[in-house]
């Protein structure tokens, strides 16, 4: 038996859900504990490209169970538009291998309008967020005002909540001159979403014990990225949840004790999408990835900010996630460069320091040390076993071992699932 988690070690769309698919053929159940429909996971098997942004990945693979879990915010009716779009491209999902926590909390049209009258109201001070409504559910919950998703069983009481807060919300939007939300449209979309979603939900924390007890292997999904933590990531341009390894035993109901292995996953570069400080940030670097067709959001659409690769953060990452391996992602979007650089450490105001400081506009005030490593210049995409990587790309992978003191256990060399190698 073992349980993995999966993390981001940089800010988000490291490449998690392909490493998540990848690992699903050797796991019985894959487990999403946190975030909402603001995260978008791509996998590409057998040149088919499947976006994800409430189901876990491993619903790809036949005879596997995917589980949404009690930390996930979900949009019922975007979680709906993402089981039509997925059962068109033929893949199943019936109640048996898509379950979701009774527990977890709905995000609901009033939020998605709360979350951009918010966003604009910041006006130069926007945090980037995706308008999806994640913050101010989260905000509900936090505020023991939301609305869980058992009461999608529970029809006559759920629209009488879905009432009340409607009036209150209308109440707001209308002090602030934000359009108001239909409300009888609102309940009668949302009671016919409850139909359809209702058979879905039960006690997955039970569930999930259970199938520990009966020795099946669970992965757990991570969403975002290390550093779009709530608690730990560069505050306050985060997210609304707890992104780290320690979120998904709170999100799931499985214990710190349980969990057998954290994997953290990073791109050979670092990426990251919205407003907030990002020290290697480097322009010709994303004007590379852009005109290569790479580094646009799954989710929004938006082109990812790119910079070199920063072993500060990564290592930072692999500390409190207490990441036991490594999966380097896109290490081929670097295939044509002469030299690759690594970020090592940061000066801050005259001071060397090996790791991230706490507020935003002391990390925006960072230098990156750089080394300089000579590029491999070869393309990368349709090599399989890591024995065959140029010695170069071996080297730069030796490298980032010893700078952030976790083994790299997988590498990414090209979007397909057959484009992973295991070192």
């Amino acid at each position: 038996m073992s349980n993995t988690i999966i993390v981001g070690a940089q800010w988000g769309d490291e490449g998690k859900g392909k490493i998540v698919d990848y690992l699903t053929e050797n796991t019985d159940v894959v487990v999403r504990a946190a975030g909402g429909n603001n995260a978008g996971h791509t996998v590409i098997s057998n040149g088919t490209k499947y976006i994800l942004h409430l189901i876990p990945s491993g619903i790809l693979w036949k005879d596997k169970v995917c589980v949404i879990g009690n930390g996930v915010v979900m949009d019922p009716i975007g979680l709906l538009e993402e089981m039509a779009k997925l059962r068109g491209q033929g893949v199943t999902i019936t109640p048996e291998n898509l379950l979701i926590s009774e527990t977890a909390h709905l995000v609901l049209p009033y939020h998605k309008g709360l979350d951009k009258a918010r966003e604009a109201k910041r006006g130069d001070k926007k945090i980037g967020t995706t308008g999806r409504g994640i913050g101010p559910a989260y905000a509900d919950k936090v505020e023991r005002d939301g609305i869980r998703t058992i009461l999608m069983t529970q029809p006559e009481i759920l629209e009488e909540e879905l009432r009340d807060r409607l009036a209150r919300h209308n109440a707001t939007f209308a002090e602030l001159g934000v359009e108001l939300v239909p409300v009888e449209e609102t309940v009668k979309i949302i009671l016919e979403a409850a139909k359809t979603l209702a058979p879905h939900i039960t006690n997955t924390t039970v569930y999930l014990h259970e199938a520990i007890k009966a020795g099946k292997n669970l992965l757990f999904e991570g969403a975002q990225g290390t550093y779009l933590d709530i608690d730990h990531g560069t505050y306050p341009f985060v997210t609304s949840s707890n992104t780290t390894s320690g979120g998904a035993c709170t999100g799931s109901g499985v214990p710190p004790r349980m969990i057998d292995k954290v994997v953290a996953v990073g791109k050979a570069y670092t990426t990251r999408v919205g407003s907030g400080p990002f020290v290697t940030e480097n322009e010709d670097i994303g004007d590379m990835l852009h005109n290569m067709g790479r580094e646009f959001g799954a989710t929004t659409g938006r082109a990812r900010r790119c910079g070199w690769l920063d072993s500060v953060l990564v290592r930072y990452a692999v500390m409190i996630n207490g990441a036991d391996e490594l999966a380097i992602t896109n290490l081929d979007g670097l295939d044509g460069l002469d030299t690759v650089q690594i970020c090592t450490a940061y000066t801050l105001r005259g001071k060397t320091i090996h790791y991230p400081p706490s507020t935003a506009a002391d990390l925006a005030a960072c230098v990156p040390v750089y080394e300089t490593h000579q590029g491999w210049k070869q393309d990368l995409s349709g090599i399989r076993k890591f024995a065959d990587l140029p010695p170069l790309a071996k080297a730069y992978l030796k490298r980032l071992e010893e700078l952030t003191g976790a083994r790299v256990s997988l590498v990414g060399i090209g979007p397909d699932r057959e484009q992973t190698l295991v070192v």
